[in-house]
């Protein structure tokens, strides 16, 4: 399957949280003599208990998760993470390989049009990018905007990479292919609050820069 189905059937799949209630029934029949004893009934207060477990857990939550639910109940932070770390890596590696194509439905218009300047420019200096994910660090929401019907969502992204560029010859213009760089990017992701589409949309990158330590 194309991972670009995988992920966005990620995001559309957001996991459910459930509200368990725990009920007592009492046996249809009065026990005879030789009849096993049946378990004690559930009493009202274990319900009542979940309820208060579930409702501590809802105060727990950030601030942020809270907004978002209201529009979005069945958000969760972990698979919207997780969705927007292997969208991450696949626009950054379709980018570099001239394929934006393959990700232009996940992409705002404004943003693809200055990714294909970047691959046109690029192609008029005939040259070639080359990018290798070693593996992202962390990915973490850092902004968190609900504005005009559509629910932004500010992710930081820590990576290690390898990244090369090469003239027509083959040869090295930048970066190193023997050297990992940590990078650091800040990515915000889009959806609109009144629509039935699943899919979060890439709408603002900001600039690579080496992370911190």
């Amino acid at each position: 399957m194309d991972p670009t189905t995988i992920f966005f059937a990620v995001l559309a799949g957001f996991i459910c949280y459930q509200l368990y209630t725990v009920l007592g029934r009492k046996g249809g029949h009065e026990p005879e003599e030789n009849d096993q004893p049946l378990p004690p009934p559930t009493i009202d207060a274990s319900a009542e208990a979940v309820e208060a477990t579930v409702e501590a857990e809802r105060d727990d939550l950030p601030d942020w998760i809270r907004q978002v639910r209201e529009i979005y109940p069945l958000f969760s932070e972990k698979d919207f993470v997780d969705g927007a770390r292997a969208a991450y890596e696949m626009i950054v590696e379709a980018f570099a390989g001239n394929s934006l194509s393959s990700v232009k439905p996940y992409i705002a218009p404004s943003v693809y049009k200055a990714f294909e300047t970047a691959v046109a420019s690029r192609e008029a200096a005939r040259q070639t990018s080359e990018v290798q994910f070693v593996g992202t660090e962390n990915a973490d929401v850092s902004d968190t905007k609900i504005d005009g019907g559509f629910v932004q969502i500010t992710v930081t992204f820590i990576s290690n990479q390898i990244r090369v560029l090469r003239d027509d010859r083959g040869e090295v213009v930048e970066g190193d292919p023997n050297r990992i760089d940590r990078v650091k990017d800040r990515w915000t992701f889009s959806r609109s609050a009144n629509s039935n589409d699943p899919n979060w949309q890439l709408v603002a990158t900001g600039g690579q820069e080496p992370a911190a330590g």
